[in-house]
């Protein structure tokens, strides 16, 4: 915005120099042009009057006002000889214009060019007794007061542009600066920052506009909290009374040796627990749903590394190998830019997934490498995967699959992951992994790429 408005205030004052300036010099150009030719038209005159006049003081009168002329300007005088006077001045050229002034005795000017002038201005004026004087007046003098006249008023208007181009920039500033503002207020909304609040300031218009958008920031951010508080609150509230109804359940099971009782305790009791963690998830999901902090270049390969060594001795329980592939297995220096603790816990609800669904002896390979500019991280496991229809539904909260996930699973891990990986201003999709089950790939901004 900034470079139209600087364009536009130069096309303005353009448009005003080629307004006021051209029409200024081309009416100079031709005060020039008129001057000129007045001047060596009345000197041509005032020798034809000498020459006419046929006695020999004007005769001698003329050849020395001629020579005089010769001398002091760019200027050639000739003229036609008659029986009374002959000076000692070159004949002119026979021609149209010397015929027209001879017989019809008529004055011509000749520039020599349609284009502005020639390199000679040639007047010819009629003398009496069939004479004539003509002067060839050289326009050097002429091209140079022209040249004058235009790159005075072109090196004028190269510094007037420039000096509007100058001032143009320091008043679009001015004029955008409350815009900047309010964009900054955007951008860290966009990143999850609701407290962001826009300065009033600047024109009429735009103090309206940020006042309006702090009011509706103001608004999304109390709803939002008391959504997280009402989440996070019910669920902390409902953990107390599973628990109590938990150890009731135990209780009448333990007193109790009736097998029908016992069987309905235990399915009651397994939708307890069930319950149980459906409430940690959304537990879970209210802390991943809290307000973003500001992202921070983190090495990859640290964090990798640290939950990979968290999660290797569950997997050899299991005999399930978890391979590190990729240059951010190898390269400590690959950045990527997340909220302290998010990728820490996106990695322990895919390596959970991954492990609950990998057969034993299985392979969980874990990838991590440059993609352009962006960091992709992968986790493949060789478990049963997902079909299409599975793959566009288990984003969704509290969806859990047919696989072996969906027994024993709250429906919330995904859906975390993707809320943390939002936040941090990656993406997260599902794929089918190349030797069978699921892949996971997260691709997350590149701390370079934000240098």
């Amino acid at each position: 915005m900034n470079r139209q408005l600087i364009r536009s205030y130069i096309l303005l004052v353009a448009v005003a120099i080629l307004l006021f300036t051209v029409p200024v010099a081309f009416t100079l150009t031709k005060q020039l042009r008129d001057d000129t030719k007045v001047s060596v038209q009345r000197e041509a005159q005032t020798m034809a009057l000498l020459l006419g006049n046929g006695d020999k003081t004007s005769c001698g009168a003329l050849e020395k006002v001629a020579k005089a002329y010769d001398a002091k300007t760019p200027d050639t005088v000739q003229v036609t000889p008659t029986g009374r006077c002959d000076p000692d001045l070159p004949a002119p050229v026979a021609d149209a214009a010397l015929t027209r002034a001879v017989q019809d005795n008529r004055s011509t000017t000749d520039w020599g060019s349609d284009f502005v002038w020639g390199k000679h201005l040639t007047i010819t004026v009629p003398a009496q007794g069939d004479a004539a004087v003509r002067i060839v007046y050289s326009t050097s003098d002429m091209t140079q007061r022209l040249w004058g006249i235009w790159g005075f008023r072109a090196a004028l208007a190269v510094l007037v542009l420039a000096a509007a181009a100058a001032i143009g920039a320091i008043a679009a500033r001015r004029i955008t600066a409350p815009l900047r503002e309010l964009n900054g207020m955007a951008s860290k909304f966009s990143d999850g920052d609701l407290t962001a609040r826009s300065q009033v300031t600047g024109p009429p218009e735009t103090q309206t506009l940020a006042r309006t958008l702090n009011q509706g920031a103001e608004r999304l951010d109390t709803l939002v909290a008391s959504q997280r508080i009402f989440v996070a609150d019910a669920s902390h509230q409902l953990r107390t009374p599973l628990t109590a109804l938990r150890l009731s359940l135990d209780n009448i099971a333990d007193g109790t040796d009736d097998e029908f009782v016992r069987e309905d305790v235990e399915q009651a009791t397994a939708e307890v627990v069930r319950m149980s963690r459906l409430v940690n998830g959304l537990l879970v999901l209210a802390r991943a749903e809290a307000k973003v902090t500001a992202a921070e270049p983190l090495s990859l390969r640290d964090i990798v590394d640290e939950r990979l060594s968290v999660w290797r001795p569950a997997a050899d329980e299991r005999g399930v190998t978890i391979a590190l592939r990729g240059s951010g297995g190898a390269d400590g220096r690959l950045l990527v830019l997340a909220s302290p603790g998010h990728l820490d816990q996106v990695l322990d609800n895919v390596l959970s997934n991954a492990l609950e669904v990998s057969p034993d002896g299985g392979t969980i390979t874990v990838r991590a490498e440059p993609r352009g500019e962006e960091m992709e991280l992968t986790v493949a496991d060789g478990g049963p995967g997902m079909s299409d229809a599975e793959k566009s539904r288990a984003f969704d909260r509290f969806w859990r699959g047919q696989g072996l996930t969906g027994r024993s699973g709250s429906g919330l891990g995904l859906a975390v992951v993707k809320q943390l990986v939002t936040d941090d201003g990656g993406t997260v999709t599902l794929a089918d992994a190349p030797g069978g089950g699921l892949c996971v790939r997260i691709t997350l901004r590149s701390a370079q790429r934000a240098s």
